[in-house]
């Protein structure tokens, strides 16, 4: 067996166990007259970057915690919080404040015991391996498989987004950066 071979079974293993409803359960809480926030930390935090990207090509407003022009947060509010372990201290403790504050949290984990797990209002598990030894084992460095499948997980996400609200591929192209 190939090594791509053996990566594309651990992404296979991975995905069989990403619960559907919980997919559906997320997506009753994104809806476009709400503002979206996205927050994760270093591999984590570049897969909700990607989902707020995709989010944007959507049509929702969405912003990235951390960045210069994000405003702050509000009760009304949905926050997408990313960390496989769900312990990352710098996640966890906005995560919880946010919560406290009336927030909605939907949290994306390897690990449905983890602090983030129990601050969100809806939880994606997605149990590819994270470097603290949560999830599906894998022959890959550190987080690599949560990271691969939370990107293909909320890219799922965002294509239910869209056709619940009838947004066609051409149309998120015309939101699509062309100075690429």
């Amino acid at each position: 067996m190939t090594l791509v071979d053996q990566v594309l079974d651990e992404i296979k293993t991975v995905m069989e166990d990403v619960d559907e409803q919980q997919l559906d359960a997320a997506e009753k809480l994104i809806v476009p007259s709400k503002r979206i926030f996205v927050l994760g930390a270093g591999r984590s935090g570049l897969m909700a970057k990607g989902f707020a990207m995709r989010l944007m090509h959507i049509g929702y407003t969405v912003f990235v915690i951390g960045e210069t022009i994000t405003p702050s947060i509000a009760p009304g509010d949905v926050l997408v919080s990313v960390s496989g372990s769900g312990t990352t201290s710098s996640i966890v403790e906005l995560t919880e404040k946010a919560h406290q504050d009336g927030v909605t949290v939907i949290g994306v984990t390897s690990n449905a015991a983890s602090p983030l797990a129990k601050n969100s209002d809806q939880v994606l598990i997605v149990p590819g391996a994270t470097k603290t030894g949560d999830g599906v084992k894998s022959i890959q460095l550190l987080s690599t498989l949560f990271d691969q499948t939370t990107h293909i997980t909320l890219d799922i996400l965002t294509l239910k987004l869209s056709r619940r609200d009838h947004i066609s591929n051409d149309s998120a192209k015309n939101t699509h950066s062309n100075m690429e």
